[in-house]
């Protein structure tokens, strides 16, 4: 059921992204979602999404840092 809840939840957040004007941020939320759900693997991915999309935005800033943390094992 768990299971069923978390792919709801981010099929949600995707349908929302492609709905929203503010790229960078809508795609980090989602990162930072993946990771407090400990789907850290497509976080990382999201994280590195953002850095390759969206450069010198504040969100590729802060998916630097996260992606390093996660990187260290934090």
């Amino acid at each position: 059921m768990r299971q069923w809840i978390h792919r709801g939840a981010v099929v949600f957040c995707l349908v929302l992204a492609a709905c929203g004007v503010d790229k960078p941020k809508e795609l980090l939320e989602i990162a930072e979602f993946e990771e407090r759900q400990m789907n850290l693997p497509h976080a990382k991915q999201l994280y590195e999404d953002v850095i390759r999309l969206y450069p010198t935005s504040k969100e590729a800033t802060k998916a630097r840092t996260r992606l390093a943390a996660l990187k260290h094992g934090q």
